[in-house]
């Protein structure tokens, strides 16, 4: 993968931000920016639905019910773009235009490619699409960022600094990457549960109360997730580590790790979220 990462030590917000959109991953962006210090009447807030956002309110954010709405001399440094796919395209519809050197525009929209931007916002626009995932809401996603050729290295570094506030940041320079990281990052969250899930469903074929059986297995794939972020291991030492010869958990790796096992399974997955990820931003 090639790729580009970015230092946002120095990033500030030194304008007004904007925010189009305040869903889940919306305001957990936004709580991100004010805990990290950014002052709440520097944010504008397009979002119809108030009483969604009445807490960012009363901390002094500016409420616009729509992009109409703003005010005519308004020209923010970052337009962050939080709206669902299919509500895109009238936000920008009522988006004024602002010079690509005073304002960057960064997507969290799956689906629609920097190209999409850049029809509707103009060539000249400074783009930067993002892709994070729902740990965001607890402060550890990961978010994976490309950008338009006009996003200059200040703007860059200032988008990295804004996803860097509910989590992990890294870019790629390849857009088409974009679908790979959307169907391992983007959708590894569920696949995550999902194996929680199918940990407690064997547990309580082998017997064990279903309570009991769901107990374990939640809080064994939260643990291991917890020691696989604090420790410097890679997960295949961490798995070794766990593994003794000829025991109990080698058995039953080589039932996982057999032809055709989990890495099969999962490389037809993957392959299978990236085609359709393709197929959405035709």
């Amino acid at each position: 993968m090639s790729e580009a990462k970015t230092t946002s030590e120095q990033a500030t917000v030194k304008g007004p931000l904007l925010l189009v959109g305040c869903g889940k991953m919306g305001g957990a962006l936004l709580s991100g920016w004010l805990e990290g210090g950014t002052p709440a009447e520097q944010v504008h807030l397009v979002e119809p639905n108030i009483e969604s956002v009445a807490g960012f309110i009363g901390q002094g954010a500016r409420h616009h019910r729509s992009v109409a709405d703003l005010p005519g001399d308004l020209v923010p440094q970052v337009v962050l773009l939080a709206v669902k796919p299919q509500m895109m395209e009238q936000a920008l519809a009522d988006l004024p235009s602002w010079p690509a050197e005073s304002t960057v525009h960064l997507s969290i929209a799956a689906g629609k490619p920097l190209a999409w931007f850049e029809q509707r916002l103009g060539a000249a626009a400074a783009v930067v699409r993002a892709m994070p995932n729902t740990p965001a809401a607890i402060g550890r996603g990961m978010s994976v960022l490309v950008a338009a050729p006009r996003v200059d290295a200040a703007q860059r570094a200032l988008c990295t600094s804004l996803m860097e506030a509910v989590g992990e940041v890294d870019w790629v320079e390849d857009e088409a990457l974009i679908d790979v990281v959307t169907a391992l990052s983007g959708g590894g969250p569920a696949y995550v549960f999902l194996l929680a899930e199918v940990l407690a469903a064997a547990g309580v074929k082998a017997g064990l109360p279903e309570q009991l059986a769901e107990r374990l297995a939640r809080v064994t794939v939260a643990g291991s997730g917890e020691l696989l972020h604090r420790s410097p291991e890679a997960a295949a030492v961490l798995r070794r580590n766990v593994t003794s010869p000829a025991g109990t958990t080698q058995e039953a790796l080589e039932v996982l790790m057999a032809e055709g096992g989990l890495q099969a399974l999962f490389d037809e997955a993957l392959a299978a979220a990236t085609r359709r990820s393709r197929e959405l931003a035709q």
